[in-house]
């Protein structure tokens, strides 16, 4: 079946100009045209599309992507190539989901933070000591007092350099 860019466009939630750009950049090769040029998207161009909305969720940038689409459209010669990018965006996507999941926790322990400090009407005291903290959230209480003198240190370095 074909799709004008509209219906495209609907189907995958991306808007016209999203696709009309795609093909600008050399992101759909392989959509057909028809004789006055309209772009034409058939039912195995969605799974390319889908393709490339996976790998920018990553983060991949876009001429990463081309060279991706240019790598399959040489064909079979390119698989390892192909295969190699793909496990290294999963590494990358790991070690992000690694990351997001540890700023989650950082937003969970400040909840819990900000809860307990309106039911005591105060911040004061609240997660003073790590036993104060429940077992859940002292790894991040943890982290962030490490973050904070960390900093503290770097700061003073750099004070002490500049003769402040």
């Amino acid at each position: 079946m074909n799709y004008t860019v509209g219906e495209t466009a609907k189907m995958m939630n991306l808007p016209t100009s999203t696709l009309r750009y795609y093909d600008k950049i050399g992101l759909l090769p392989f959509v057909k045209r028809t004789e006055s040029g309209i772009r034409m998207f058939q039912d195995e161009d969605m799974e390319w599309l889908g393709i490339i909305e996976c790998l920018k969720k990553t983060g991949m940038q876009l001429t990463e992507i081309r060279e991706y689409i240019n790598m399959a459209m040489l064909g079979d010669e390119t698989i390892d190539a192909r295969l190699q990018m793909f496990l290294r965006r999963k590494r990358e996507t790991e070690q992000q989901i690694k990351e997001l999941q540890e700023t989650l926790e950082t937003i969970d322990y400040k909840i819990w933070f900000y809860e307990t400090a309106k039911e005591k009407g105060t911040t004061n005291g609240v997660a003073c000591e790590c036993s104060d903290v429940p077992k859940k959230y002292r790894e991040v209480k943890q982290r962030l007092a490490k973050i904070s003198s960390v900093s503290y240190t770097h700061l003073r370095a750099h004070e002490t350099s500049l003769h402040l």
